[in-house]
């Protein structure tokens, strides 16, 4: 196996957020269905090969060691240099909050940019980190936050950053190929994640915003029964009945 580091484009020590961005923009330029060049073929696979590699752990571990890699952060900074987290932290404005989020996730702090989403959610209730960075970095960036907010059981915050990501591809395409992937971790949280761990006013309103999001027929009929069960919960009879007719219907 070549070095995997280079197929991608990225330095030894990259973040996962970094080698998913690379594996993205390559993949696009690549894929023989974009690209128009069947003799891509073999390069796609490669990098296909590469990325799988450097985004498990235990391979990547294994590929460091025969290439005598080591992923280590040093810092040189003196005592005196600036800290840039640091001035993110002592400021309250949103751009700075959205920027500490994002420099966190990509530092390996990501329990630390979990937990500021989430907090800065609750105190800036207009707060969107799409307002403050590129289309593209907001996309591929904010997924990997999704990603987080799942493993850390914020299923609420991860189905609304997921569904500004959805709409946003339906406004104009970017992640294209990578796009089911965006959809099935929405999809995931809807079904098995949301009902027993989010209040039902909670489940309600994330299951009622899915059904405008075209996950199909077949997923809007799940959710509909779903609404229909926290209607229930809840002691709206006639609303349950509504979402049931409805769910029927449209499966």
């Amino acid at each position: 196996m070549e070095d995997c580091y280079k197929i991608l484009g990225v330095r030894p020590g990259a973040t996962v957020a970094e080698i998913r961005r690379a594996y993205r923009k390559k993949a696009k330029l690549l894929h023989p269905d974009t690209a128009g060049n069947l003799s891509d073929g073999a390069a796609f696979r490669e990098l296909v090969k590469a990325y799988e590699i450097l985004s498990d752990v235990r391979q990547r571990s294994l590929f460091d060691e025969s290439y005598f890699y080591r992923y280590r952060s040093h810092s040189n900074r003196s005592s005196n240099s600036f800290d840039y987290r640091t001035w993110l932290l002592q400021r309250n404005d949103e751009e700075s909050r959205a920027k500490l989020i994002f420099f966190d996730l990509l530092h390996s702090r990501e329990e630390d940019a979990v937990r500021e989403f989430v907090e800065t959610c609750k105190s800036h209730s207009r707060f969107k980190l799409s307002d403050w960075f590129t289309r593209e970095d907001f996309m591929d960036y904010g997924f990997i936050l999704c990603e987080e907010l799942v493993l850390h059981e914020e299923y609420y915050d991860a189905f609304v950053l997921s569904e500004q990501i959805i709409r946003m591809e339906y406004s104009f395409s970017y992640f294209r190929l990578f796009f089911p992937e965006v959809m099935d971790l929405a999809r995931t949280v809807l079904k098995y994640c949301l009902e027993g761990n989010v209040a039902d006013e909670l489940c309600l309103d994330a299951w009622e915003r899915a059904l405008e999001l075209n996950f199909g027929n077949s997923d809007d009929s799940f959710f509909l029964h779903k609404m229909a069960a926290a209607y229930r919960r809840i002691g709206d009879e006639r609303t349950a009945r509504i979402c049931e007719e409805e769910a029927v219907r449209i499966k």
